[in-house]
């Protein structure tokens, strides 16, 4: 096979400077000099005798040509890598592998620490790199930089593979000297508190959650606090009145560490499930998939852990703040004595 002199190398730093358009970014990534990264650029326009990378006003661009290089030459890179890499037989025990995974901060907290200190007794020698996935991670997954993302179920690509993970559901969560709730939390004092909301991503943008409940009850939250992280709702409820609807999992975990009260939400929300996710050229990966197996058994376990997990039937009629003789509310919310339906039953929330 003769591909014309042209040294293969190459092609990884063809893969990098499409990737950023940038000399001094494309050579940040392939640990490169500027000038060596320039001086790539120049035998890759030689070979394939054209600009590849072009100035247009103040940015730099692809050429129609480089435009139509990329995902050959990406994919022809994974397919390589897969092909060094093929191990019919991955030991745990002995592999120096770093793994790269994409989350939210939350799977971070309720699935990462307890599955860290199991893999290090089962491979020592392996190490992870936990990237957000606050501005998505659709890019990571198609270039195949990352082994597996872990994201609601909405947020999958339809062209790579995927399993289910975990689920999980809803709870409101208080300081616990928080003096606007005496008792079961109805509709009507859920919306007259404060709210503490997050939002990720440069826009800021509108959470599904916030989408879901205005669409379904016609009614704004008044949000009060907006934050960037999951981790740290549960934190900013201390000393205030204010309220946070999250993650049942989450506030499980820090009502060890923190003075919460846990109340069952006015009107039922649907579960979020969360998924793995990873590159098809790696989806007969053997490392991969011990990793898959190995976070899809720390999930059970947290599931079957009575601390943590889904909310029990006694959960829902015996919260924190509702009497014993309450009844678990269905596809409507409580404003006082009065049930408020929902506009239509709500579905299966994945994010």
């Amino acid at each position: 096979m003769n591909f014309s002199g042209l040294d293969l190398n190459l092609l990884v730093a063809m893969d990098a400077i499409f990737a950023e358009r940038s000399i001094s970014r494309a050579g940040e990534r392939l640990h490169l000099s500027q000038s060596a990264t320039s001086g790539a650029l120049a035998r890759l326009r030689e070979a394939f005798n054209d600009p590849l990378l072009v100035q247009i006003g103040r940015k730099m661009a692809l050429t129609p040509l480089a435009e139509g290089l990329v995902e050959p030459v990406r994919e022809f890179l994974l397919q390589a890598e897969a092909i060094l890499h093929k191990n019919p037989v991955f030991n745990p025990a002995t592999s120096t592998r770093r793994f790269r995974l994409t989350m939210s901060d939350y799977v971070e907290t309720v699935l990462m620490t307890e599955a860290l200190p199991r893999i290090q007794r089962l491979a020592p020698g392996i190490s992870f790199e936990l990237l957000s996935n606050a501005d998505g991670i659709t890019d990571l997954l198609e270039r195949g930089e990352i082994d597996l993302a872990i994201i609601p179920s909405k947020y999958l690509s339809p062209t790579h593979p995927s399993e289910r993970l975990f689920d999980d559901e809803f709870t409101c969560a208080v300081w616990s000297g928080n003096t606007k709730v005496q008792g079961p939390l109805s509709l009507e004092t859920y919306l007259s508190m404060g709210h503490i909301v997050v939002r990720f991503g440069k826009q800021q943008q509108v959470p599904t959650f916030d989408e879901w409940f205005v669409e379904r009850f016609g009614h704004q939250r008044r949000i009060e606090v907006i934050t960037t992280a999951f981790n740290l709702m549960p934190q900013l409820l201390i000393g205030t009145n204010r309220i946070a609807t999250l993650h049942l999992r989450l506030c499980r975990f820090y009502n060890q560490y923190l003075p919460l009260k846990l109340l069952a939400p006015p009107i039922e929300i649907p579960r979020l499930e969360e998924c793995l996710q990873w590159h098809r050229s790696r989806d007969r990966d053997p490392g991969t998939i011990w990793l898959r197996t190995i976070l899809k058994s720390v999930a059970q376990d947290a599931a079957n852990d009575p601390k943590s997990g889904d909310l029990k039937t006694s959960d829902r009629k015996n919260g924190p703040d509702r009497p014993a003789d309450a009844q678990p509310s269905k596809s409507r919310g409580r404003e006082g004595g009065r049930v408020v339906r929902a506009k239509r039953s709500p579905p299966r929330m994945k994010a």
